[in-house]
């Protein structure tokens, strides 16, 4: 049982966390950052857009980019998931509350033994969200110049789409996740999660690539509002899944109270169609809302049978990886890591606050890969 480890609930004051920052050191480490975006096993300071590979890692993989702008330079050693070295390395097991498929006893890689192959562009400014194009092309957003820019994947050249109108970038806050449609062949519409004014929206946009540089973004259409944001834990991350629906991470914006308020956006998964209606099937009848109890949501991932995935910022004690189930309660503010008593589902993996941060994750080879943004490593957690 937890014991100590329990989440502090109402204080307004997050311990080691101070609610005017995100992780350690204020606004620097603010949470940012795409799938796979931090070598592991090293201790110097990465810039730039990096392409990593482990031996044979399959392309899926290979052609995820590391984000690393607002990295940390006080990282450790890389450190494997499923290991127990210091006490404070990623731990899974499998609990009642986990779904057939949890972590299994599986060697991980040698620590360092992911290379970089090759810088792919530098000079980004705060990227936070990347969505790949047919072909390869990479859109990536800025989360404090409310822009988009597309990266050829194999010159780095950068050409700017255009600005997001309507971002309000503060704090943590910002132009933070993309995704494309689920029919973007057809319709070349980019979505985007994004703090405005008075709360945190999606909204999606006409990309034109014929258009001038600057230009070639269509006027915003918002599909999803009300979303509640803070100067810290606006979620962000967006995703449409294999059912074409669209999922939307959410922060609880300091206001830990929320994530357990099934009438709240806060602190929850997002399930949607992609004009911003509740999914069919959703566990909750007419609300948009999946999974509860959440922190601040970072990555979202599918394996090869459908089955959800996400990361998280814990607080004092346990960040955690989670396997989502609709419905599902995940414990914050009243839990924190695993334990957490009756009602709340354990993560899959969990692992010392004080060793890295996640931000977001992929799926590949059997594993999810997490990048840890403050911390500059990649954790394999075996499925």
């Amino acid at each position: 049982m937890r014991g100590s480890r329990v989440g502090v609930r109402g204080s307004g004051v997050e311990g080691r966390r101070s609610r005017l920052g995100g992780r350690g050191s204020g606004f620097g480490d603010r949470e940012l950052g795409e799938p796979l975006r931090c070598m592991t096993g090293r201790t110097r300071r990465v810039e730039g857009t990096k392409i990593v590979q482990r031996r044979a890692v399959p392309a899926v993989l290979t052609a995820a980019l590391l984000l690393t702008a607002g990295c940390s330079a006080d990282s450790s050693d890389g450190a494997d998931p499923s290991g127990t070295d210091r006490g404070a390395s990623p731990t899974s097991t499998a609990t009642q509350s986990s779904p057939a498929g949890s972590p299994t006893e599986q060697a991980p890689p040698a620590k360092g033994s992911v290379k970089v192959l090759r810088t792919v562009a530098t000079g980004l400014n705060s990227p936070w969200g990347l969505a790949p194009l047919p072909g390869g092309d990479l859109l990536v957003s800025s989360r404090d110049e409310a822009t988009i820019t597309r990266v050829d994947a194999k010159t780095g050249k950068k050409t700017e789409l255009g600005e997001v109108p309507g971002v309000s970038p503060s704090g943590e806050g910002g132009l933070l996740g993309i995704a494309l449609s689920p029919d973007y062949a057809s319709d070349h519409m980019v979505y985007a999660y994004f703090t405005s004014a008075s709360d945190n929206r999606v909204v999606r946009m006409l990309y034109d690539e014929k258009k001038p540089s600057g230009e070639q973004l269509g006027a915003p259409d918002t599909v999803f509002r009300g979303i509640p944001k803070g100067v810290i834990h606006n979620g962000g991350r967006i995703a449409f899944g294999p059912d074409k629906m669209l999922y939307a991470g959410t922060g609880e914006s300091g206001d830990t109270g929320l994530s357990q308020d099934k009438k709240s956006l806060g602190g929850k998964i997002l399930r949607m169609t992609p004009d911003g209606e509740p999914a069919p099937g959703n566990p909750f009848p007419d609300s948009p809302v999946y999974s509860l109890g959440h922190r601040n949501v970072q990555g979202l991932a599918w394996d090869g049978k459908q089955r959800l995935f996400a990361s998280e910022f814990g607080q004092d004690t346990w960040d955690e990886l989670n396997a989502i189930e609709p419905g599902g309660n995940y414990g914050w503010p009243e839990a924190e890591g695993k334990g957490g008593g009756s009602g709340f589902r354990d993560p899959l993996a969990q692992w010392s606050t004080d060793e890295a941060s996640p931000s977001g994750i992929a799926y590949a080879e059997g594993s999810v890969w997490m990048a840890g943004l403050r911390g500059e490593r990649l954790w394999r957690i075996p499925l």
